[in-house]
């Protein structure tokens, strides 16, 4: 039988019995074997080792050291295109989870393909100089996409939410990633000399590139966007790449290439200065003010043919007001105001969750009310001071998250007025059982809460409100919904056992321009359909999701009005 175990150990007891042939051919083996040659002959037939190639000349140090900033400088690019790259995008399409998912998958696809591309072309060609011209491409990739975004995201609109975003963030921004995601590669394969080295290599720019990154992100995200406009960051990334090119060419003497760059370089600084410089000129409106913040683009425009004056988010519009008469335009600061007032028993002291531009705290404070106001955006206040009759001094103004500010207070109102708004949508973290509970903790008995929300009622479109009802009758024993057909409804909750006028309303303050729109509104009580949504938690809450449709409609619509103007 054959053991199955040939040419290995075999188990005791199944040791292969050898024939005499076998022994002969042993034999013949022993013979002929290079161990049993004399040394002069197994030096015959030794194997001849190929020699090494030659490793490649070590870099200079400072040439060394310029590569490691190469590496950091391009690390910290990439974030702030990341995060600038939403930003640039979000008063055309918005700031919603869709965006944010669009961007990231865009720079994880252009990194990924930049790596690839990177690696193969140093093998293929190692030489320094083709670095630092794509680096060179990127940064006039990045000053085209100034120019680029306000064009390309009106166009995306056409689109859905998902798929537009997608479009924009890779038309926009795929291409300078990629280009930048090749400087690793590159460095790894011209700094390493000995295969040896590698793994050190790999960890050290690995770090130094991740250290950038993080400068980046902190740069971008606490100093350039809350004090710069975004046209000015970006173009301020792409002249340090081509500073960044051009101390390439000047450290290796090629100063023809250096001179080139460093006119690119100038010229684009003036363009990005001429943009900034340059107030755009609008068929119907004169802007009195444009600043970034951290929760997006503040503009202040003045109609022309009317004396209304607008306060815009992101480009859409979140306020208007008339500063002759000391009024609101907009229907729902009336009726936030209007609604804690009519079914609250006793207003004395109220929260109000969002400042706007202090609009409606002026409002109740107008009404002999004790206003605190939680606003979450500091920028704003002097927009609405300087602009919009905020007198600071007869409201209680705390600059925080609400929903922070809400888990740590002791003090009870007898109304809370939820407007907060990030562009077309509110904050999902405001909107749950858990956030209505400590609303409900701060409300005295028989307080109200009032809720300015934008949605729809008609069937196949109504998750967000249908939610919010379900989600607030779990926490308030009374809720009711008012509507005023142009997508804006108002819901009021309460312990009460029964919410019904207490006074009727005062119209006394109500702009001509909207008053039949209130009148309507106080009577238009509306029923979400008890069988659709779900109740909104902390930790499922869809509504982004099933609501995408509203909000892009939205946003389409008033993006469109403001560039008419």
């Amino acid at each position: 039988m054959a053991s199955p175990f040939p040419g290995g150990p075999h188990p005791a007891g199944h040791l292969p019995q050898r024939s005499p042939a076998n022994k002969a051919d042993d034999g013949a083996r022993r013979l002929h074997s290079p161990l049993r040659l004399p040394s002069a002959s197994r030096k015959t037939f030794a194997v001849k080792k190929r020699p090494a190639p030659a490793p490649p000349a070590t870099l200079p140090p400072p040439l060394r050291g310029y590569l490691y900033f190469t590496a950091a400088v391009t690390g910290a690019a990439i974030m702030i295109i990341e995060i600038l790259g939403a930003k640039m995008l979000s008063p055309y399409i918005g700031l919603s989870h869709f965006v944010w998912t669009a961007q990231i998958a865009v720079t994880l696809v252009a990194l990924a393909c930049g790596y690839y591309a990177g690696g193969r072309l140093a093998d293929q060609s190692p030489q320094l100089a083709r670095l630092y011209w794509a680096i060179l491409a990127a940064a006039l990739y990045l000053v085209l996409t100034v120019h680029l975004c306000e064009p390309l995201a009106y166009w995306c609109l056409d689109f859905s939410l998902p798929v537009g975003s997608l479009l924009a963030s890779a038309l926009l921004f795929f291409i300078p990633l990629a280009l930048l995601a090749t400087t690793g590669p590159y460095l790894v394969r011209v700094i390493t000399s000995t295969v040896a080295g590698v793994g050190g290599n790999v960890g050290r720019l690995t770090a130094i590139s991740t250290l950038g990154s993080l400068a980046g992100t902190l740069l971008i995200g606490y100093l350039l966007i809350p004090l710069l406009p975004n046209s000015r960051t970006m173009t301020g990334t792409a002249l340090g790449l081509m500073l960044v090119s051009a101390g390439y060419f000047l450290f290796t003497r090629r100063r023809g290439a250096a001179a080139l760059l460093l006119l690119l370089a100038l010229g684009a600084a003036a363009a990005g200065q001429r943009s900034l410089s340059s107030t755009p000129a609008y068929a119907h409106v004169v802007e009195l003010f444009r600043g970034n913040s951290h929760f997006g683009q503040l503009q202040v425009v003045d109609a022309r043919a009317y004396p209304y004056r607008m306060y815009l988010n992101d480009n859409l519009v979140q306020n208007t007001y008339d500063p002759e008469r000391k009024l609101s335009v907009s229907l729902f600061t009336c009726a936030l105001a209007g609604l804690a007032d009519v079914y609250t028993p006793r207003l004395a002291d109220a929260l109000c969750i969002g400042l706007g531009v202090g609009i409606v705290p002026m409002e109740l404070a107008h009404r002999g009310v004790r206003v605190d106001v939680v606003e979450i955006n500091p920028a704003v206040v002097p927009v609405a001071v300087r602009f919009f009759d905020l007198q600071t001094n007869q409201i209680h103004l705390t600059l925080d998250d609400g929903r922070h500010f809400l888990n740590r207070c002791r003090r009870q109102y007898d109304a809370v007025i939820l407007d907060a708004f990030l562009g077309d949508s509110s904050p999902t973290h405001l909107f749950t059982r858990e956030a209505f509970s400590a609303i409900r903790r701060v409300l005295r008995p028989g307080g109200t809460l009032v809720i300015n929300s934008f949605g729809s009622l008609d069937e196949g479109r109504d998750f967000f409100s249908t939610s919010l009802h379900h989600t607030l009758q779990a926490v308030f024993p009374s809720v009711r919904a008012h509507a005023s057909g142009d997508g804006a409804i108002f819901f009021v909750a309460s312990d009460q056992p029964e919410l019904a006028f207490r006074r009727e309303p005062d119209l006394s303050r109500v702009h001509p321009y909207i008053l039949r729109e209130v009148q309507s509104l106080y009577a238009g009580v509306v029923h979400p359909a008890p069988a659709h949504g779900r109740i909104l938690t902390d930790d499922f809450n869809p509504a982004e999701f099933y609501d995408a449709r509203n909000r892009e409609d939205f946003r389409r619509k008033l993006a469109l009005a403001a560039r008419q103007m």
